[in-house]
């Protein structure tokens, strides 16, 4: 008889995972809230009207008649009864022989309820659309407002967080302002337009080599980006972000990329967590006392080299894999190998025809590294039909300076 396995999320890791054991002869059952697998990596691209939503995105189900023996079951876990062997959804129970949690990640704004309640943030679908359109709308408000003071913060758009995402977003939103939305509103001059990126750290992009961390900083102000190091977030409202250092800075427009954490299902399992709130897990992902449950993705806490495995994609990736591996290694009688992550570099873009890369020992910045990193995600990218709209998209802007996906299809909620 057929094991089953249940995998919950279907990120990166879930994903990996699902795809690896429906070749091993497994029951696979795919749980996830939405009924899509989302690319994240781009969702920063729909929020500056780069790219349609269902560009970066895939039915779930469509992968699933694919692969032999698989099945996916729409909802969002709530329990998960360890001894029983089941997970509890909305509509009933679920049992497994083998359950992966690839729950993922939620952003962590630590502990700041006013940062949280508004600030934007981008972990889904929904959120990309929010910020598309509340970029819009504060356009819209700008074109007409006359108080110069109440303009000029509409105009001013404030991003915490240089890592991967706050550095991309600060490079699309730059672009968008200047090559686009100021032919669409001739009456804002690009200069009224003020992007300021906060880092709490002395440099952007801190997993990276040095000179890779000098060039972004370079490029971006020379964008017209403007950047504040060693500066931390205390308190915002609607109109004002707050400074630790007593500063702040008149804005409408929040976007908070500076810190992620697991997701809230790890806290209800009564498991041990490490930082961020991520699940302790054994050499070969499993929970210590359940040998039959992996975690993988951000929501697992493993040490490598004497310190935590960061939340990438990547990780997720190769965990989804192992696990596979691990399950028919146990079926053979054979002991697997704990996991090792395997680096094969990061690399970030910061507007047109330049980015940042690091891949097994070597650097690269510039008009090369932006061509790589445009093959990579378009190969990660599922579905012949996405790639193909992203590089129509991506084609249309590199050669005419122009970004199609300027709709406004609700009012912002922030």
């Amino acid at each position: 008889m057929k094991k089953k396995v249940v995998i919950v999320g279907m990120g990166f890791g879930g994903l990996s995972a699902a795809k690896s054991l429906s070749k091993l002869g497994y029951d696979v059952v795919m749980v996830d809230k939405h009924n899509y697998h989302l690319f994240q990596p781009l969702l920063y691209q729909v929020a500056t009207a780069g790219l349609e939503q269902e560009s970066i995105a895939y039915p779930i189900r469509a992968l699933a008649r694919n692969w032999q023996g698989a099945s996916f079951r729409l909802g969002e876990v709530s329990a998960v009864d360890f001894e029983a062997r089941t997970i509890t959804l909305e509509d009933g129970q679920l049992c497994y022989d083998y359950l992966v949690l690839a729950v993922g990640s939620r952003t962590n704004f630590f502990g700041m309820q006013s940062v949280e309640r508004h600030a934007f943030d981008l972990k889904s679908l929904a959120q990309s659309e929010q910020l598309r359109n509340h970029i819009l709308i504060q356009f819209e408000k700008a074109s007409r407002e006359q108080d110069r003071v109440r303009r000029a913060a509409l105009l001013t758009f404030v991003i915490v967080g240089g890592g991967p995402t706050g550095v991309e977003f600060a490079g699309a939103l730059r672009e968008l302002s200047r090559y686009v939305l100021s032919r669409d509103y001739p009456e804002i001059a690009v200069s009224e337009t003020r992007i300021v990126l906060v880092e709490a750290a002395n440099s952007l992009l801190t997993a990276m080599e040095p000179h890779l961390r000098d060039y972004a900083a370079h490029k971006l102000r020379n964008m017209g980006v403007e950047i504040l190091f060693s500066t931390q977030v205390v308190d915002a409202t609607a109109e004002l972000v707050l400074f630790k250092d007593g500063s702040s800075i008149a804005t409408h427009t929040l976007f908070w990329s500076a810190g992620v954490a697991a997701a809230g299902l790890t806290g209800k399992l009564g498991v041990s967590l490490g930082g961020g709130g991520r699940i302790m897990v054994e050499p070969d992902l499993s929970i210590k006392g359940h040998p039959e449950v992996f975690v993988i993705g951000d929501a697992a806490c493993l040490e490598q080299d004497g310190k935590p495995l960061p939340m990438m994609a990547p990780i997720a990736s190769q965990q989804g894999r192992y696990v596979a591996r691990a399950l028919q290694a146990r079926q053979e009688g054979i002991t697997p190998p704990p996991f090792r992550y395997r680096d094969k570099g990061c690399m970030a873009t910061i507007g047109r025809s330049s980015a940042v890369a690091s891949t097994h020992g070597y650097t690269f910045s510039g008009f090369l590294a932006w061509v790589v990193w445009l093959l990579l995600h378009l190969y990660y990218l599922i579905g012949f039909r996405n790639r193909l709209l992203v590089v129509m998209n991506w084609g249309y802007y590199y050669f005419f300076h122009e970004r199609q996906v300027r709709l406004i299809t609700g009012e912002s909620h922030k």
